[in-house]
């Protein structure tokens, strides 16, 4: 390969990273924003103009604190376990294409780190690894609270791992393909979204990347009300750090995920229209890079508008009990993701790709039942003299 695409293509994948790691920083302040919002706060706003530089600040606060190792802890596993958890996180965004192609001379390279033909398996393998960083720790620190937090969190994401591929064959058989390109190409036209194609898949795969995340209300393996700290209520310094961002990464890649899945990436309304309009009056390559760089902006404003999702709902819903946790993801999204395979391979069986909505319009009919349902008066029996 010619070593300039060679140049371009470590470029991308430095700025790849780069972004990922800016953004994740970025969302621990934007979480306070969107918290002091909600609350009726102002939220950080001492450390550079409207607080802009507490991420900063924050992970200066982290390398510097002290670095406590607990006496009776395993001392390697106990460091291994926040290295695991933050290397699983950045190696999930590596085959996520943020854009189409940038071209020059007679090369076209994929806005791509690296474009693999099972991309969405590698995903999968790389988040289930995740579980085995916040286990290691859990279980190094010698601690019982942070033992049955990193408990919970195995089963946890055991549990919603299945329901999570199951909503995800559906779009696989619709597709043909496990690449996120093919997936994402698949999704050409704004009515073509998979958003549209199916409803309740998506509904289930973002309530189970919640869960994955171990984000509330599904934020019980770190339950401070019950656990103190959860699997890391031993953990400090850096340490700490490492598994706190790693959990900011996994809401970045989630959302990179779903609006990929499900909103086209970085396919955008009229996208054909525009890039042939530019390719018409800027010429053939510079037209296409800046058709290019309008589905990049796009793909990242879906990012970040599931990642604004991610902190309101945290701010909104209570935590679930552990037993309702468990009967949701098993008696619930585990049977409604199995129909929602059945009726989708139905559908392509008679080329009918809206299949999956009989079984949104059902649900959403019962619900409206049930809630204009007036409930029966009881009426005291009267006491006799």
């Amino acid at each position: 390969m010619d070593l300039t695409v060679l140049l371009v293509k470590g470029l991308i994948i430095l700025v790849i990273f780069a972004i990922t790691l800016g953004i994740a920083a970025y969302s621990t302040y934007a979480e306070r924003k969107v918290a002091a919002f909600l609350q009726d706060r102002i939220g950080p706003n001492r450390a550079g103009p409207w607080g802009l530089m507490q991420p900063l600040a924050d992970a200066g606060k982290m390398f510097f604190k002290e670095d406590f190792i607990p006496a009776q802890a395993s001392k390697w596993l106990f460091i291994l376990g926040p290295c695991l958890a933050m290397l699983t996180a950045l190696m999930s965004s590596a085959v996520i294409p943020f854009g189409d192609t940038i071209k020059f001379d007679n090369y076209a390279i994929p806005v791509q780190a690296i474009e693999i033909n099972i991309g969405v398996l590698y995903i999968f393998g790389v988040v289930s690894l995740g579980v085995y960083g916040i286990m290691v720790g859990g279980w190094a620190s010698n601690n019982k609270f942070s033992l049955l937090g990193a408990i919970r969190a195995a089963s946890q994401n055991i549990s919603y791992e299945i329901a999570l591929g199951l909503s995800l064959i559906a779009i696989l058989m619709m597709s043909g393909s496990l690449s996120l390109k093919a997936i994402i190409d698949e999704q050409a036209t704004f009515f073509e979204w998979n958003i549209f194609t199916q409803p309740l898949g998506f509904v289930i795969f973002l309530t189970c990347a919640f869960a994955e995340c171990n984000r509330t209300p599904f934020d019980l393996p770190e339950c401070e009300t019950e656990l103190v700290g959860g699997y890391h209520t031993e953990y400090s310094s850096m340490k700490l750090g490492f598994y706190l961002f790693a959990e900011y990464i996994n809401m970045f890649v989630s959302s990179a995920f779903i609006s990929a899945l499900y909103f086209g990436g970085f396919h955008y309304p009229f996208m054909n229209e525009i890039s042939q309009a530019l390719e018409k009056s800027l010429g053939a390559i510079t037209g296409h890079n800046v058709a290019t760089a309008i589905g990049v902006v796009g793909y990242f404003g879906k990012i970040f508008f599931f990642i604004f999702f991610f902190m309101w709902v945290r701010w909104t819903l209570p935590r679930f009990r552990y037993d309702q946790l468990m009967n949701l993801g098993w008696k619930t999204f585990i049977p409604l993701a199995i129909l929602n395979v059945v009726l989708t391979g139905a559908g392509l069986l008679y080329n009918f790709k809206y299949a999956t909505w009989l079984i949104a319009i059902v649900m959403i009919v019962l619900a409206v039942s049930t809630m204009t349902r007036t409930p029966k008066r009881e009426v005291m029996p009267q006491r006799t003299v």
